[in-house]
């Protein structure tokens, strides 16, 4: 498979006004993530890894280094990326085909574009029927489906994904977890997926990149080949999560 996204010796320093001194969040980076490929990165708090979805997705700029995205450094956003949040970033005076649609009517794209690719979509996410709802009327599960798939219905190349599903309750976030690695596998999309739970990350990640404390750099990437859908419970996952959770805990016991 194709490079798509290239991180070359990135870094990045910010200065804290309220302690008076710069902060390096990134170090001295490399990455290279395969078109198609769904790539996980774990770490502990503050090591950089929202930083890095930040530079990829083009909102701030690296202070060396390069990001590249088939093979052109990234100069700010564009619509090849999508960005889906932590909160569900809905606009709550418009229904939810009206959220979906609204990227798509920015765009000036055909009214019988618009309502095929939000049919499709809302299809996509189990969605049907709830059209007319607005976001106060929905569960958080159900907000950040259509979060999700407003994103998508954009058609980006990739999904920059940033702890997406870390406010809702466990049982909600396995079932989106497992909606996400569906319409993945569907649409075929790259996505760099930022969380903190070891699990989320073995579970839907190809690739799992563990980060050091800050200053943040690749520790170690883990593949993880292991068949889909995944099971948890096995033994094979388990071998996993003890030695992600053991990177981990080497740094958080370092910090």
């Amino acid at each position: 498979m194709a490079v798509q996204i290239e991180c070359r010796h990135l870094s990045k320093v910010f200065y804290d006004l309220s302690e008076g001194r710069e902060v390096v969040a990134l170090a001295d980076f490399d990455l290279a993530v395969e078109a198609g490929e769904l790539l996980t990165i774990l770490g502990p708090s503050g090591c950089g890894k929202s930083t890095l979805l930040n530079i990829v997705a083009g909102f701030e700029p690296p202070s060396s280094g390069e990001a590249l995205l088939d093979g052109q450094a990234i100069r700010g956003p564009g619509v090849d990326r999508g960005v889906v949040f932590q909160e569900y970033a809905l606009f709550p005076w418009l229904t939810v085909q009206q959220n979906v649609e609204y990227g798509l009517r920015e765009q000036g794209l055909p009214r019988a574009e618009i309502a095929r690719r939000s049919a499709h979509y809302l299809r996509l996410a189990n969605l049907e029927g709830a059209e007319r709802r607005y976001p106060h009327e929905l569960s958080g599960g159900m907000r950040q489906r259509v979060a999700l798939i407003r994103v998508l219905a954009n058609d980006p190349k990739i999904l920059l994904m940033d702890e997406p599903f870390a406010a809702v309750d466990a049982q909600t976030r396995t079932l989106l977890q497992r909606e996400l690695h569906r319409l993945w596998e569907e649409t075929h999309k790259t996505v760099l997926f930022v969380t903190h739970s070891v699990d989320e990350a073995l579970y839907l990640g190809d690739r799992v990149v563990v980060m050091t404390a800050r200053p943040g750099r690749i520790k170690a990437v883990l593949p993880v080949e292991l068949p889909r859908p995944r099971d948890p419970t096995s033994d094979a996952f388990n071998a996993y999560r003890r030695e992600a959770t053991r990177l981990i805990e080497e740094e958080v016991q370092i910090r």
